[in-house]
């Protein structure tokens, strides 16, 4: 298969919204990627639309039910702190940097999502210190690149500050850079968090996030820059991304609270569960109900009349509930005996004490409250897309793609390497490439 450009730069930034396109249009360097218009900014997220299984179907062009990431967090009732899925064994088949280096490209990634002790050859994953006895150094040196690492870390290290931004952005931007410059590699993929940080905490239209998309927009500079002073931007493509949007909600729904009630979660006196027979696992804007015996039909008919009561009355914030069935056709996880979508304005948490909702702001160091944004929400959501913006070396000019899906965006990556992901649920958007 004929390769399209000898260097692959996926640069995602996580919640970049469709409805962030007339501002990003706007900034010099977007404008720069913008020039010749080639990009979508209709592109359907999938369901859960939370970071990891997204990143997930990104570079494997699956929806999770197939690719195996379906939540960010592991189901481990219980555990106040899940465990993410950090690593690569979570994902099912192959993945866009297998089939790179399995044609002997030099791959890198800097905080990808699900890429913990992947095969890539310059890799800082994103994973951190889950226990108390893990130290966040370590962990991330044993699960990716280590000399890579420390030497990123021995020339950055003092930008960032633990997980808090945009510090981990400008520091990720500086490992990108400096990779950039000494290895050049021929796939490579970034995640940057800031904008997804600020909406968590200060609502998808404040002036935090603003203040992130401006920065984006410095780094996307960079980015440029770098690959001009390496003489390789002739020969490179620009790929920028969302991976999902984000609605402002005020309200937090605790199924669980109900499900301990009704004697389906057993805890001790110290509030933590012993065992559970269901268990509602959050995905912030949706969340799966799971039954832990999947033969106990008392369970499953006492779990389908809590959520069927719960459903009726709008003011509990549950918009839809979807099936087994509903949710194979989705893509999401099967496994789950029902799923249930929020309403605007809500989302789900797995906390297990005190009201069935709570009224949910953050505040900022001047006590000044902020309604928070989240994403988990069904693609089908109104005003709920992102986007994508593509340019250089194999990209047709002018080519403005009235619509597309998550899943299209791997195999039409592929496409551009010369690589074939196999047996896909996207399509290569064809008329975005020059071929």
């Amino acid at each position: 298969m004929k390769q399209l450009t000898d260097h692959l730069i996926v640069i995602s930034f996580d919640c970049l919204s469709s409805l962030d396109f007339p501002i990003i249009q706007e900034l010099p360097h977007f404008q720069e990627l913008l020039k010749h218009r080639s990009y979508c900014k209709n592109v359907e997220t999938i369901y859960p639309s939370v970071t990891y299984p997204c990143h997930a179907t990104i570079v494997t062009g699956k929806f999770p039910n197939r690719h195996g990431v379906i939540n960010n967090t592991l189901l481990q009732p219980g555990n106040e702190s899940p465990d993410w899925y950090w690593y690569r064994r979570y994902v099912k088949g192959t993945t866009l940097y297998d089939e790179a280096k399995n044609a002997k490209l030099t791959t890198a990634s800097l905080l990808w999502p699900v890429t913990a002790k992947a095969n890539i050859d310059y890799n800082m994953p994103e994973i951190f210190a889950n226990r108390p006895w893990q130290n966040q150094v370590t962990i991330s040196l044993l699960s990716g690149s280590p000399l890579y690492q420390l030497d990123m870390n021995r020339r950055f290290g003092h930008i960032r500050k633990g997980l808090s931004q945009p510090e981990l952005d400008d520091f990720v931007l500086e490992s990108t850079v400096q990779t950039i410059q000494s290895k050049k590699p021929n796939l490579m993929l970034v995640h940057f968090t800031d904008l997804d940080t600020q909406r968590h905490h200060y609502g998808f239209s404040s002036k935090q996030a603003q203040a992130a998309l401006r920065r984006h927009d410095n780094r996307l500079g960079r980015i440029i820059h770098a690959l001009k002073q390496s003489g390789i931007y002739e020969n490179s493509t620009i790929i920028a991304l969302g991976d999902h949007s984000a609605l402002d909600e005020s309200m937090a729904i605790k199924i669980n609270v109900i499900l301990r009630r009704k004697g389906l979660i057993d805890v001790n006196k110290r509030g933590k569960i012993t065992d559970w027979k269901a268990y509602c696992k959050s995905c912030d804007g949706s969340a799966y109900l799971y039954v832990k015996n999947i033969n106990d039909e008392e369970t499953k008919s006492i779990l389908q009349k809590i959520i069927h009561d719960l459903s009726r009355d709008k003011s509990n914030g549950i918009e839809q509930v979807l099936t087994k069935k509903e949710l194979r056709t989705m893509g999401a996880d099967s496994n789950a005996y029902l799923m249930v979508e929020a309403l605007q304005g809500y989302y789900f948490t797995e906390g297990l004490n005190g009201d069935f909702i709570d009224s949910i702001t953050t505040e900022d160091v001047n006590s000044k409250k902020y309604t928070v944004a989240s994403h988990g929400y069904s693609p089908n959501k109104h005003n709920y897309t992102t986007v994508l913006l593509a340019s250089g070396k194999g990209i047709r000019s002018n080519a403005i793609i009235p619509s597309m899906q998550l899943v299209d965006e791997g195999p039409t990556l592929a496409k551009l390497l010369g690589l074939d992901l196999g047996d896909t649920d996207g399509k290569v958007i064809q008329e975005l490439l020059e071929i």
